[in-house]
């Protein structure tokens, strides 16, 4: 008597699908944040000693140079950035994590494209990094920023893009590593140049040209100016503290407009996205 074979009845894979994976996968790292506490400590440790010890020690030094302006509320923007960043990074890293402990492979095999899975992971680093950001945005009035309805909006759209645009750029890196401390080394080595020559802890103005260069050449630029932009916007600071300190950024004398700057960080994240799918499609 001939056996029957069991038929195996694999989901169709469908749009639908996809955005039910983008909010699995989204859901998933906000859970993974909310309960990791130290980790929500540990990432706000730096920024927020940046910004009051450093950021007072580095106020004595110029006090006198840039009437009308506490440092601090210069190096505010920056230090949101700089939270919003490194939490995106470290979203991103969580993806080794998977890949060690087996479910990044249960993920790949899923009956849906590995491209809802970037982008939810995107999404979901994005969001989180923003969350952390919140935090800092809430020390405003300890920097002499006000809690300006307009201001606080624009912040947490560029906040976000920011933070999109950083997951996929670290969703790329991470896609073939094994590894996770290779992960974080690699991490190290590129976030921190790119933070350092972003404006975030210095003005723009009246650098050397090698330096002039490279903050122009630094994507990481493009997403902080604007956020110092915004918040310059709402202050009442005399016309030369404002050249000084907020000078944007120029291309050959030509002014680039905020509006240009959010589209090349927008433009980069959505190429970043795009290699990142490339990468997952090839991962094993």
């Amino acid at each position: 008597m001939a056996s029957e074979a069991i038929g195996v009845r694999v989901p169709a894979r469908g749009a639908g699908h996809d955005l039910r994976a983008v909010k699995i996968v989204l859901h998933r790292e906000m859970l993974r944040f909310v309960n990791d506490r130290t980790r929500m400590l540990s990432m706000l440790v730096q920024p927020v000693l940046w910004l009051f010890v450093m950021g007072t020690g580095l106020g004595s030094l110029v006090q006198g140079s840039i009437p009308g302006v506490d440092y601090r509320t210069f190096m505010y923007p920056g230090m949101i950035s700089m939270t919003v960043i490194m939490t995106a990074m470290f979203s991103a890293g969580s993806i080794v994590w998977d890949r060690e402990f087996g479910f990044l492979r249960e993920m790949l095999v899923a009956p849906v494209s590995r491209g809802a899975i970037v982008i939810g992971k995107c999404l979901g680093g994005a969001v989180v990094a923003v969350g952390q950001g919140i935090v800092i945005l809430a020390m405003a009035g300890l920097v002499g920023v006000p809690y300006a309805p307009g201001l606080i909006v624009t912040l947490l759209l560029e906040m976000f893009l920011a933070a999109f645009t950083i997951t996929a750029f670290g969703v790329t890196l991470a896609a073939r590593m094994k590894n996770i401390q290779t992960f974080f080394g690699l991490m190290q080595m590129a976030i921190m140049p790119m933070m350092f020559l972003s404006g975030a802890m210095f003005p723009l103005a009246n650098l050397p040209s090698w330096l002039h260069v490279l903050t122009v050449v630094n994507p990481m630029t493009y997403a902080v100016d604007p956020m110092r932009q915004a918040v310059f916007a709402y202050l009442d600071v005399p016309a030369a503290a404002e050249a000084m300190l907020n000078p944007g950024v120029r291309w050959f004398g030509f002014q680039v407009p905020v509006g240009l700057e959010l589209g090349i960080v927008a433009g980069l994240g959505v190429v970043l996205l795009g290699v990142a799918v490339l990468q997952f499609r090839r991962a094993e």
